[in-house]
């Protein structure tokens, strides 16, 4: 895994609250913090608030000099959890519009990529960040499979974390300004967490998780549990139609089990790097919303769709929070909105391998 030199070992004073404590009550006090956290993010509307909670508490555990750790079969379940996920989100309604419009969303995509890729490389070749993993971080979508997939591939999770939600949480709001649309008086249906279960759909979720994790363990994918049961997973859901049950109490579990086995790999170090990259790194999140307001005022012109629809197609990222917010404005065509945007997906979840290997390529020149 890329890295940094780690400076001398913190006063074990200033940590000694939470490491001389039982380990039942370090998970007792992480469970309240992150059921405190991710309430708080809830409340005020933000993304990804299940995932991001538990990961701050964690990071608070970790850099306070918490011992625990989630069990690797339980991480790896997780994975398969957002692998099926990931598949299920994939809408075969996408591809009519795409064949359409295809050379237009290819060139729109494409131009993203690239434009994420050059700021890590960037990031990457002035040192701000170790390695790969500016380029992970950066890259404009899917931010929970490219953190899974970064850890893979040798880049630090933690500060591909950090990179990815801190985008999410820019580019939502910036949306929300454009489009000038106070989401916070949105009706956004509650939450049933425990929905009755369709058997059937359940059990093609199991299943899928389970075999789709064996296949990326046999075939020695890089992020093998969600890598495996995402590509069984499209398969299925695309090819057969089947169709698989989420439920938002399995939902929280792996959220909760991800994002704690990112946070308490924090160390006070890590957590000092990445505030001192942060202007960077904002940075480089401004001038990528930038240029897909670019990208989307040209795609209005070409095509003479109303600016905020082509704006809020190709925002970099924050999927569901674009979603909500184009269903909110008036005038906006959500389905090419989606359309767009799960293109990104699909091509970044694709390539995303390739480039960070790309990348690390160029820099050891």
């Amino acid at each position: 895994m890329d890295s940094f030199p780690n400076p001398p070992a913190p006063n074990p004073s200033a940590i000694e609250h939470l490491a001389r404590m039982p380990k039942v009550w370090q998970w007792l006090v992480l469970l309240i913090f992150s059921i405190l956290f991710a309430g708080a993010l809830e409340f005020g509307a933000l993304p990804a608030a299940l995932l991001i909670g538990p990961m701050l508490a964690a990071i608070l555990a970790g850099t306070n000099g918490a011992t625990v750790r989630v069990l690797r079969p339980l991480f790896g379940a997780a994975q398969a959890i957002v692998g099926c996920l990931v598949a299920a989100s994939i809408s075969a309604d996408i591809f009519p519009l795409f064949y359409k419009e295809w050379p237009l969303f290819l060139g729109a995509v494409v131009a993203t990529v690239a434009a994420s890729s050059l700021l890590g490389w960037l990031i990457s070749r002035w040192r701000i960040l170790p390695g790969t993993t500016a380029v992970w971080g950066s890259s404009p979508g899917a931010a929970t499979a490219m953190v899974l997939m970064a850890g893979a591939f040798g880049a630090d999770q933690r500060l591909v974390a950090f990179m990815q939600y801190l985008r999410v949480i820019f580019v939502s709001m910036t949306a929300a300004v454009v489009a000038r649309v106070d989401t916070s008086g949105i009706e956004i249906p509650a939450i049933i967490w425990f929905p009755p279960i369709d058997p059937l759909a359940f059990a093609a979720t199991l299943g899928v998780a389970l075999v789709g994790s064996l296949i990326g363990k046999l075939f020695r994918l890089p992020s093998p549990f969600f890598l495996g049961t995402f590509i069984l997973g499209t398969a299925v859901h695309l090819g057969l139609g089947v169709t698989m049950q989420l439920p938002p109490w399995l939902l929280a579990l792996g959220y909760t089990m991800i994002g704690w086995t990112i946070g308490l790999n924090f160390t006070r170090a890590i957590l000092r790097h990445a505030t001192r990259a942060l202007p960077q790194i904002v940075g480089s999140i401004i001038i990528l919303i930038a240029f897909c307001g670019g990208l989307g005022f040209m795609i209005s012109h070409m095509l003479g769709i109303d600016p905020l629809t082509a704006y809020l197609a190709t925002s970099p990222g924050g999927m569901d929070s674009v979603a909500i917010i184009a269903a909110a404005a008036q005038h906006v065509d959500i389905s090419f909105v989606m359309a767009l945007q799960s293109a990104r997906f699909l091509v970044v979840l694709l390539v995303g391998p390739s480039v960070a290997r790309l990348v690390a390529r160029s820099l050891k020149k």
